[in-house]
C-alpha cells in the first residue's frame, strides 16, 4: 500500500487550487468606462422584493464588480463589450476588484450596503448570502432556466427563487489517466486500474485526506450525508447497519484498496504524473493543462470508475459545484447590475470564459461548441456530473472525514472495531457544536 503525502483539509466547496491567493477586496485592479448618451440620472435604491424601475435613460451608471483575480483579463474583455453595447443608453463606468470566490460571502455580508453591485460566488455559499439579504433574484428566471443545465439552475435556487446567474458547471472531479497504459475498458473499474498499475509498478493516486474526495466512495451507495434544515448541522448515516451497503462495507473496500500496491494516497497528483510513477488520478479541470503537459500523447480523461463494495460494482460519486454571478439588492443601479450579470452569463461570454479560463459552461448551447466538445476534461466532468451531489455539508464533516480517510489509507484500523470506529466518526460529523 501507499503512504498519504501532502495532506490538506478542504473546507470549501471549491478545490483550493482554484483560489491560490487571498486578496484585499479594496485592491482596485481595473477601471472601465464608456461615454455617451444623455438623460436623467436615477439614483433610487430598491430592495430585491421591490419592482425595479427602468433606468435605461440614466446618464451615468457606475458599477462595482468583484471576481477572482484570475478573471481579470476575461472580465476586462466582457465589460468592454457591455459598455460598447449600451453606449447609446448610458455613460457606464465599471470598477473591478479582485475577490477570492470563497471569501466573497464573508466580505459581502460584512458590509453589504457598501459592497459591490455584482459579484462572483459559489452555489455552496448562496443560501447564506440570500439569508443575509445580499442577493437579488434574477429578473428573467424562465430564460435562465431554459438556457442553462438544470442542475446549475437548481443550485442557484433558494425557496423557489433563482438568486444567481450560472456561469460554470465544472467544479467536480473525475479520472485523469494515461492511455498508453490504460485502455477504455480498463478505466471502467477501479479494480482493473489498480491491477494494471500494480502490474507495471505504477500507481493510481487519490487524496483520501480530503473529505471532498473521500465522499466519492459513499455517494452512490445509498448512505446519506446532508445538511439539516438548521443550515449548520449534518445528517449522516454512514454508520448504518441496515442499508444494503453498510458503512463498514465501504470501509472494508477502502482498506482493501489501500493495501493494493497499485494505490497511493497523495494530493500531489501532478508531481507523480510528471515523475511517471502515476498513470491515473482523481482531480478536476484546474489540473487539465498540467496533466496534458505531464502525460503528453497519453493524456486522457473520463468519468470516475466503479469500485467493488459488498460484492457489487458501485459507481464512484463526487461533490459538484457551480459558480454564479450575484447582484447586490442594495445596488443604486440595480437594473444595470442585473443587465451586467446576465450579460456575463450569456452563451457567448460563457464560451469565451472557457477559451480564456478553461472553465466549463453551464449554458447549454455553449456546452455544444466545438472547442468544449474537444476538451477531454470538460467532457469527463460533464459525464461525472450525472453521478454527483451538490455539496451541502456543515463544518463538522471536514476534520472527521480527514481522520477517517487517513485511517483507511493506512490500510489498518489496528485494534479498532470497524462499527465502533464509524459510529464515533458519524457522531462527530453530526454533532451540534463545532468539535
Amino acid at each position: 500500500g501507499g503512504k498519504c503525502l501532502n495532506i490538506t483539509t478542504h473546507n470549501y466547496v471549491m478545490k483550493k487550487k482554484f483560489f491560490n491567493c487571498l486578496l484585499s477586496a479594496t485592491a482596485l485592479g481595473l477601471l472601465i468606462t464608456g461615454c455617451s448618451g444623455s438623460g436623467k440620472k436615477d439614483t433610487s435604491t430598491v430592495s430585491s422584493e421591490q419592482t425595479i424601475e427602468n433606468t435605461s435613460d440614466s446618464k451615468d451608471v457606475n458599477l462595482k464588480i468583484w471576481t477572482g483575480k484570475e478573471d481579470k483579463e476575461y472580465i476586462k474583455i466582457v465589460t468592454d463589450k457591455f459598455i460598447d453595447k449600451y453606449k447609446s443608453e448610458a455613460n457606464i463606468t465599471i470598477e473591478w476588484s479582485p475577490m477570492v470566490e470563497s471569501d466573497c460571502r464573508s466580505n459581502l455580508l460584512g458590509d453589504v450596503l457598501n459592497g459591490p453591485d455584482v459579484y462572483t460566488t459559489t452555489d455552496g455559499d448562496l443560501q447564506t448570502i440570500v439569508a443575509g439579504g445580499a442577493a437579488s433574484p434574477v429578473l428573467n428566471p424562465d430564460e435562465i432556466a431554459a438556457n442553462n443545465v438544470k442542475v446549475s439552475v437548481d443550485a442557484m435556487t433558494v425557496n423557489g427563487k433563482i438568486y444567481g446567474y450560472p456561469i460554470t458547471a465544472d467544479n467536480g472531479y473525475f479520472l485523469y489517466y494515461n492511455k498508453n497504459y490504460l485502455s477504455d475498458e480498463d478505466i471502467k473499474s477501479l479494480d482493473k486500474i489498480l491491477e494494471v498499475a500494480a502490474g507495471k509498478n505504477k500507481k493510481f493516486c487519490m487524496d483520501w485526506s480530503s473529505g471532498w474526495y473521500l465522499y466519492s466512495f459513499f455517494g452512490q451507495t445509498g448512505l446519506k450525508l446532508s445538511l439539516n434544515e438548521d443550515g449548520v448541522t449534518n445528517f449522516c448515516d454512514w454508520n448504518s447497519k441496515t442499508n444494503d451497503i453498510k458503512g463498514t462495507d465501504v470501509m472494508d473496500s477502502l482498506l482493501t484498496i489501500a493495501k493494493n500496491p497499485g494505490f497511493e494516497c497523495t494530493g500531489d497528483f501532478v508531481k507523480k504524473v510528471k515523475e511517471g510513477t502515476c498513470i491515473a488520478c482523481v482531480s478536476g479541470v484546474w489540473d487539465e493543462s498540467a496533466m496534458k503537459k505531464a502525460m503528453g500523447d497519453g493524456y486522457a480523461a473520463s468519468k470516475l470508475p466503479t469500485y467493488t463494495v459488498n460484492g457489487k460494482q458501485v459507481q464512484m460519486s463526487c461533490f459538484f459545484g457551480y459558480k454564479m454571478i450575484g447582484v447586490n439588492p442594495y445596488s443604486s443601479n440595480i437594473e444595470w447590475a442585473h443587465k451586467l450579470a446576465d450579460f456575463i452569463s450569456n452563451e457567448e461570454n460563457q464560451t469565451l470564459r472557457f477559451e480564456i479560463r478553461g472553465q466549463g459552461p453551464s449554458n447549454i448551447n455553449a456546452g455544444k461548441s466545438d472547442s468544449i466538445l474537444k476538451s477531454p476534461a470538460i467532457q469527463a466532468v460533464l459525464a461525472q456530473s450525472e453521478f454527483s451531489e451538490l455539496q451541502r455539508v456543515g463544518g463538522n464533516y471536514w476534520t472527521a472525514a480527514t481522520e477517517l480517510g487517513l485511517k483507511l489509507a493506512s490500510g489498518d484500523l489496528g485494534k479498532e472495531d470497524p462499527q465502533n470506529y464509524i459510529d464515533k466518526i458519524v457522531k462527530r460529523i453530526t454533532a451540534s457544536n463545532v468539535q
